[in-house]
């Protein structure tokens, strides 16, 4: 396994998995401007990497992450609108690189993830949550909004249960977040680990190149017209399916035999 220490986070890689940590457990890994530098920089490496087949993003500690560091906010308040923009714009980007990441991302949740740090799981393609997790978008409780997160938030769990939780910044616990939507699986916290590595054997066992026209078409097909979808996923398919792996794919189903890339 090797790991690389940012400075707010760790990334390590075993294999074909790479593991994005929130590494500031001692302020329940808040986010400030230089984690979400790193975030973006250790995202984008992640999606160059051809060895990388799926990506885990957890938290150090007892939590996941609690939103944004106060000691950052201490100095956001001082801020004039122009540097609000632009840090805004990269909250924006790194939410924009995990979503549209072309691997599948797994959002280990394995503790509290409240305001960003709900952002964070909303752009990952699969959520998983220790039972005893708890979230919440309190923006509205300072006076602010879930802004660059909202996008996210939104394909998560949809308008109406968003109305609730964006205008009364409640709390809510895991059973909750499934409920609406917001994670796919409850965990109790011994067992977070062991349902995860089940996803990453399924997410492995499927073509990677199949997982990354996949993520495209859940990225494109929802702003196309029917008229539009039509052409664009009958070409996808007929590409495909004229590929080396489309071919390999289907050759190994007929012939009741595992496909080469789960070698």
């Amino acid at each position: 396994m090797s790991e690389k220490k940012y400075e707010t986070i760790l990334v390590s890689h075993e294999g074909k998995i790479a593991r994005v940590w929130l590494s500031r457990p001692e302020i329940h890994n808040a986010f400030n401007a230089a984690m979400i530098r790193e975030l973006i920089d250790a995202f984008r490496k992640i999606a160059e990497d051809e060895s990388v087949r799926v990506a885990v993003f957890s938290g150090k500690g007892k939590s996941f992450c609690a939103g944004a560091d106060l000691n950052w906010m201490r100095e956001v308040i001082h801020y004039s609108f122009e540097q609000n923009l632009a840090e805004s714009l990269q909250i924006a980007e790194l939410h924009y690189q995990i979503y549209s990441l072309p691997k599948p991302t797994i959002a280990r949740v394995n503790g509290t993830a409240i305001g960003g740090g709900t952002g964070f799981l909303s752009a990952c393609d699969i959520v998983v949550a220790a039972e005893d997790a708890k979230f919440g978008l309190s923006e509205v409780k300072m006076g602010l909004v879930p802004a660059a997160i909202s996008p996210y938030v939104l394909r998560r769990i949809g308008e109406n249960q968003a109305r609730q939780y964006f205008l009364t910044g409640e709390r809510f616990d895991a059973r909750r977040a499934l409920d609406i939507g917001l994670i796919n699986v409850v965990a109790p916290p011994e067992k977070l680990d062991e349902k995860i590595d089940v996803l990453i054997h399924s997410l492995l066992s499927s073509g990677p190149e199949a997982l990354v026209r996949c993520k495209e078409l859940l990225r494109r097909i929802p702003g196309m017209s029917f008229e539009e979808a039509k052409e664009y996923t009958a070409r996808m398919i007929a590409e495909l399916r004229v590929s080396r792996e489309g071919q390999e794919g289907m050759a190994a189903f007929l012939e009741k035999r595992k496909p080469n890339w789960t070698d």
